[in-house]
């Protein structure tokens, strides 16, 4: 469903199977494409330790755009292309996996549905996110928790869990979408 005006998103992307960074931007580019999304900012990539059952660690990035649809559509947009990368549905929660598309925040709402929550309900827990989201939006407040991205990042990086989890830069700044072609 389209909205009469466009909506600030944040999408979280990951990812651990076959060649991620190429279907970051594939990913991206479908949905370009398509107009299902624009792209106004992008993080640099992060590589991270899995959080759940032993497996490779994960590439992850930050994604500022813009959409003209609803958060439930834009929502099952990102499913579809999540399977169309080879995305098993009902796999092993928190597996591998070679596309992982989240809706971190849709405007300033607040949406509690059964297929979709946003907040993202564990953003302000894990670096993975906040990382990414910090080098592009620092300053935007989550409608929640009344707290911008570098408060809730710098929470995170004092908390028990940034001492034993990893999350580091690989690669600088939005080079690795733009030097696509």
């Amino acid at each position: 469903m389209e909205i009469n005006r466009p909506i600030d998103v944040l999408l979280g992307m990951g990812g651990n199977q076959g060649p991620v960074v190429r279907t970051f931007v594939r990913a991206l580019d479908e949905l370009t494409e398509a107009g299902v999304f624009r792209v106004r900012r992008i993080s640099s990539l992060y590589e991270t330790r899995a959080v759940g059952p032993e497996q490779p660690s994960f590439l992850n990035a930050a994604v500022w755009g813009e959409t003209t649809r609803s958060a439930a559509a834009l929502l099952s947009e990102l499913k579809r292309l999540e399977r169309a990368f080879g995305r098993q549905s009902g796999g092993l929660r928190w597996g591998p996996r070679p596309l992982d598309i989240d809706i971190l925040l849709y405007g300033g709402e607040v949406i509690e549905s059964e297929r979709l929550i946003v907040p993202h309900p564990r953003m302000a827990e894990r670096g993975f996110v906040l990382e990414p989201l910090c080098e592009i939006a620092p300053a935007l407040e989550h409608p929640v928790l009344n707290q911008t991205v570098a408060e809730l990042c710098g929470r995170w990086r004092r908390s028990s869990e940034a001492l034993t989890s990893w999350v580091r830069r690989v690669e600088e700044g939005q080079s690795w979408y733009s030097s696509r072609d």
